[in-house]
């Protein structure tokens, strides 16, 4: 359920019956055991890792591309740097409380907001967690869309915190394609997921509106180029 506080205008995110947090231990069991059978394949591998280092990164995925969100973080990133952190933006929906509560199963710090509910109050948590030494995954055409168009948050959080966006996209062979706004895929079992990394794409602190624009209009390219669905 959510509540609001009509004399402060704070919104307060859905939270998850017991029921709830039993579906979403479920999902985590599924997610796990599919993602056991996942090819993943990052292109450049060692080449990608070694221009991140230890930077601190913006994740920045298409929203179709979420249920491999976990399985990258997790199986790439994670495997190979296990001190770094993860906090990912997360709705502050119904749907955002289910994949919320799965997001803490993979030991990630889920943040609830979005550009329609909460979105100012997530933009601080998120910044105050990048002062702590945590990467940000978020998906910049989320959580409603416009499909692939990258939204300004992701601009204002990078301005914020001078960490970097990496875009990052994955071609999945073969998947299931729901009738979603957003086309989510979700990968069949023992499909072949080709993870592909684009340049980071820093955004100066001082930066104006017309440069925000055309930072936000770069990692929208990026993340195309890097596109195959």
């Amino acid at each position: 359920m959510s509540s609001s506080n009509p004399s402060s205008g704070l919104v307060v995110p859905h939270t998850l019956s017991v029921s709830g947090k039993l579906l979403a231990a479920a999902g985590y069991v599924f997610l796990r055991a599919l993602s056991a059978t996942l090819r993943l394949h990052l292109e450049n591998h060692d080449k990608i890792l070694q221009s991140i280092g230890e930077r601190r990164i913006i994740f920045a995925l298409w929203h179709n591309r979420l249920a491999l969100s976990l399985p990258i973080c997790r199986n790439i990133f994670l495997a190979t740097q296990p001190c770094r952190r993860v906090v990912a933006l997360i709705s502050a929906s119904r749907d955002g409380a289910i994949l919320s509560e799965l997001m803490k199963h993979y030991g990630i710090q889920p943040v609830r907001g979005s550009s329609s509910r909460r979105g100012g109050q997530a933009l601080r948590e998120l910044v105050s967690f990048t002062k702590k030494g945590y990467d940000v995954t978020i998906t910049p055409d989320g959580p409603r869309g416009p499909k692939y168009q990258v939204q300004e948050g992701v601009v204002m959080l990078a301005q914020l915190t001078g960490m970097p966006v990496l875009p990052v996209s994955v071609k999945i062979h073969p998947k299931k394609v729901l009738a979603s706004w957003d086309a989510f895929q979700v990968p069949f079992p023992f499909a072949r997921c080709d993870v592909r990394v684009g340049q980071p794409v820093d955004v100066a602190r001082e930066a104006n509106q017309e440069e925000r624009e055309a930072k936000k209009l770069l990692i929208e390219k990026s993340l195309m180029d890097l596109t195959i669905d």
